[in-house]
């Protein structure tokens, strides 16, 4: 039975993404309000220049987190791409798309190396994933030493055709990085709201054992998540060296809690089973506007910035806790027996 229209717009304003919508308009008013230099598009879209990396990876994380898991170490497999990309470029002689494809290929194999255990030896996500944010920076730091250059410094020098990726913009205010991420949620929201897969996902999360007895192979399943996941952490990894113009192996060493933070204030329940691509989406982007708005137009130090970040976070997750409590419900409808 098709909804109609009414319908679908009751759902769309009642629901989270809607709210998150309402958070990014404030917020634009606000700093726009305070400096009209924050609506000028090249500053806008510059401001997303910085937060794109994070916006990629929490698409994909939440397909971790619907699950039921958790990824830690997407940070450190954006290093790794990074400096795999840049010795095998430098001191490897290989061609730079062979390179950016090797990239791609190692950090497949460490998200399939981590849902491998996961999925199949039955190890906690968080143990696993947080044994795998130092055993890939640990990787990341010994590829590093394999390069003529000194790993502070970073690998540099890149040709034009790659540097494309983050000086190209469509009609010379969209930057490329921008164009990435919109292609990449609209193939991440398709996998998970239009296909199978996005539905085995969802019921492995809500119930594995009965995923299981419907013929679901929940395993591997479980384990392609982590394997998209740590794709994505590598895009990001290949768009930032692009955009620095540098190869190095801890680019993505602050990542963790930014790409967490997204996941679930973007919705998606830390128990599994629920979670929306279009609300990481948008929560990468509240919180990039935020950080890049208060020193813009309040002149907030950047050391500060994590502190209304975290305030938002839990605002917005106890809220909707106490607000998803069935007593509190009851007393919203008059029911409660008190």
């Amino acid at each position: 039975m098709k909804t109609s229209f009414p319908e679908k717009a009751k759902k769309f304003f009642s629901s989270w993404e809607f709210v998150l919508l309402l958070i990014l308009f404030a917020e634009i008013v606000v700093f726009a309000t305070k400096n009209p230099k924050f609506l000028m598009p090249r500053v806008l879209f510059g401001s997303l220049n910085d937060i794109i990396s994070i916006c990629i990876i929490s698409l994909f994380v939440t397909f971790v987190m619907i699950t039921g898991g958790i990824d830690i170490q997407a940070g450190s497999i954006v290093g790794l791409s990074s400096i795999v990309l840049g010795v095998a470029w430098q001191d490897g002689g290989m061609n730079i798309w062979a390179a950016v494809a090797l990239a791609v290929a190692v950090s497949a194999v460490c998200g399939a190396l981590s849902g491998y255990f996961v999925a199949y030896c039955g190890v906690q996500p968080m143990v696993v994933t947080l044994g795998g944010s130092f055993l890939f920076t640990g990787i990341a730091l010994l590829v590093s030493n394999l390069s003529a250059t000194e790993s502070y410094k970073g690998i540099n020098g890149f040709p034009d055709s790659f540097l494309q990726l983050s000086r190209f913009k469509l009609f010379g205010i969209i930057p490329c990085q921008v164009l990435i991420f919109l292609a990449l949620a609209v193939t991440a929201y398709i996998l998970l709201n239009r296909t199978k897969y996005g539905r085995m996902i969802f019921l492995i999360g809500v119930n594995k054992e009965a995923a299981e007895f419907s013929g679901i192979n929940t395993r591997l399943v479980t384990m392609s998540t982590y394997i998209l996941s740590g794709v994505s952490a590598a895009i990001a990894g290949i768009i930032l060296t692009s955009y620095i113009g540098t190869a190095k192996s801890d680019i993505g060493v602050t990542f963790t809690l930014p790409i967490i933070t997204a996941v679930v204030f973007g919705g998606t329940l830390s128990t599994g089973g629920k979670g929306s691509v279009v609300g990481t989406a948008l929560a990468a982007v509240v919180i990039g506007v935020l950080k890049f708005g208060l020193p813009l137009c309040f002149k907030v130090p950047q050391q500060y910035l994590d502190i209304p970040v975290g305030l938002l976070l839990l605002v917005v997750v106890i809220g909707r806790s106490v607000l998803t409590n069935p007593r509190v419900v009851a007393i919203f409808h008059g029911k409660s027996k008190n």
